[in-house]
């Protein structure tokens, strides 16, 4: 299958152009989203609230941000997977008692209610800005709860995404978690964001739902409502007002190819037989189910953290055990195949704040004490958590693999591989800071498996926040100082004879899968929705076609030389 032929074209003049995280063409009216409550309801509240005493001002927060809250959690119920953990978490940030407590602090001082909610989360947002790299990240979905919560004061509805009554192309400055979870992939045809990354909430969601999607793109929303727009999601393109037949033509031509991808039921295989195991990111049990009703070998990436963001108290080794045996259990042999699940460790901290395990107050969380860190100012959390991991693989008889995140050096390894082969499990880690890619061939000598988090080693390899729209272009797994990591963690494996995965977001881009492969590694794994697109793009390869893309997309001097190089070489072979 060849999508991204018919989508990749050159951008006219006329296009305005920003980096593309989900393939596919779309063509269609754009609709832009509500993202502030109206400034006159604010002023005639502000002189209303003006009357109110302490006590019922913040009587009257609390009611709007549980209301807020509320809707988060609603949401999260009726979804799962990432959705649900974003959801779950901008539920637990409308309600924090830090928020409220900032809040009460501004209406003593004699402020009106209005302008103590905005005191308050400009406190906040400093204070996540100064930590930077993934808490960052938060300022976004910060910013979106003080407008709901202002909505729900004044009595407006909550701004979002609207519900358009035709398929259109939806713009925004940004999107939330919420507005983006909610959407209708019959009637949003794609996504265009003014800021945002390639690994922001608004990008993995929309991989989720299998929408176009084009982020960081600079005057998206001075384009007028209503004005046809042809989205590219492959080279990045967003071109106002395009010949409309040949536009139709083009998104056709996509849909067909894109229809035929459905019919894909692996195994992962290049056309010269080669494998290349594709596997799934989950959550929890429920998306391991859904998971393990597709295409898939296993799972790459079991992210156990998200199973306790809620916790007050860390769980009992039973109860963990029976969390990741639910998981387990939908890849067991009694479910068909041999299938093999790889878990990964608490990656705890910076954005995903788990109670009983994240240390409260760092200046800088992104850099600080997160993931395999946290074992060595508390040791038994990570012996417990394996402890559970272990009896759950003896219960479900599921090959089991485990990683620890954010290592960083050859010793944290070894010692991580020691405790988890002491259980009998397979041992590895992520490959998500500088040093363990540049150290990968010591760090085979003591793992058995590697697996490249490709979303952190952009992040820390360009030194750039993944939520910084102005530095969209820096967090582009395609940039090729972040593939030139890629291909010596890869071919460190090939020396080791062991595996190499990724687990990343750029898994789950089809035309950057081939380059990977052609790097040496040796399985993928992305969100489920993702799974087809990419096998179906890998069976119309060959290795020597992927070894070819591989060297193309690494000579590139930028992200967009890369793709059109890689597209060049697969597509004129």
């Amino acid at each position: 299958m060849t999508t991204e032929s018919t989508a990749l074209a050159s951008p006219s003049s006329a296009s305005l152009v920003g980096t593309p995280v989900v393939p596919g063409l779309a063509y269609g009216p754009a609709l832009l989203a509500r993202t502030e409550v109206s400034p006159a309801a604010i002023e005639a509240y502000g002189a209303r609230a003006g009357d109110l005493g302490e006590e019922e001002a913040l009587a009257a927060y609390e009611e709007a941000a549980a209301a807020v809250a509320a809707g988060f959690t609603g949401r999260a119920e009726k979804t799962s997977g990432h959705t649900a953990e974003v959801m779950t978490a901008s539920a637990g940030l409308a309600s924090d008692r830090g928020l409220r407590n900032a809040v009460r602090k501004n209406l003593r001082s004699g402020e009106t209610l209005p302008a103590a909610l905005g005191a308050a989360v400009e406190q906040f947002v400093g204070l996540f800005t100064q930590a930077g790299g993934l808490m960052a990240e938060r300022v976004t979905d910060l910013r979106d709860i003080e407008k709901r919560t202002l909505a729900r004061l004044v009595g407006e509805p909550e701004p979002g995404a609207p519900s358009p009554t035709e398929p259109s192309v939806l713009l925004a400055e940004d999107l939330s978690p919420a507005d983006t979870a909610g959407l209708d992939p019959s009637l949003v045809v794609a996504l265009v964001t003014e800021k945002g990354g390639p690994t922001s909430h608004t990008a993995i969601i929309a991989r989720q739902l299998g929408i176009p999607c084009v982020v960081g793109t600079e005057g998206a929303m001075s384009l007028a409502a209503g004005t046809p727009l042809l989205v590219d999601g492959t080279s990045g393109a967003v071109t106002p007002d395009p010949d409309a037949d040949e536009a139709r033509r083009r998104v056709a031509a996509d849909a067909e190819q894109r229809e035929a991808l459905a019919t894909w039921e692996g195994p992962g295989r290049l056309s010269d037989g080669l494998r290349i195991k594709l596997l799934a990111n989950v959550a929890d049990g429920e998306s391991a189910a859904k998971a393990a009703t597709g295409p898939v070998e296993g799972v790459g990436l079991f992210r156990t953290e998200l199973c306790f963001l809620n916790r007050a108290e860390e769980p009992t080794v039973e109860e963990q055990t029976d969390i990741y045996t639910r998981v387990l259990e939908a890849f067991s042999a009694d479910q068909g195949g041999e299938r093999y699940v790889v878990v990964r460790t608490l990656d705890a901290g910076s954005d995903k704040p788990v109670a009983y395990a994240t240390l409260p107050g760092e200046e800088n969380p992104a850099l600080g004490v997160r993931g395999l860190r946290l074992a060595k100012g508390n040791p038994g959390l990570m012996s417990r958590q394996l402890d559970g991991i272990a009896a759950a693989a003896e219960r479900t008889g599921t090959p089991t693999w485990v990683m620890a995140p954010m290592v960083a050096t050859v010793a944290e390894a070894e010692e991580f591989a020691a405790a988890v082969h002491g259980r009998g499990l397979k041992a590895g880690v992520m490959v998500e800071v500088p040093s363990a890619a540049l150290l990968a061939h010591r760090m085979l000598e003591v793992v058995d498996f590697l697996s490249i988090g490709t979303n952190d080693l952009t992040q820390y390899a360009m030194a750039a926040d993944r939520m910084a729209s102005d530095l969209a272009h820096l967090t582009d797994p395609w940039q090729p100082a972040v593939l030139q990591l890629i291909a010596i963690t890869a071919e460190a494996g090939i020396q080791a004879g062991k595996p190499v995965g990724v687990c990343g977001e750029a898994a789950a881009d089809p035309l950057l899968a081939c380059a990977l492969v052609g790097m040496g590694i040796t399985s993928l794994s992305m969100a489920p929705a993702a799974v087809r697109a990419v096998g179906a793009r890998l069976a119309s390869v060959s290795a020597t076609d992927c070894e070819e893309a591989a060297e193309a997309a690494l000579a590139a001097s930028d992200p967009a030389a890369g793709r059109a190089a890689v597209l060049q070489v697969l597509e004129g072979r």
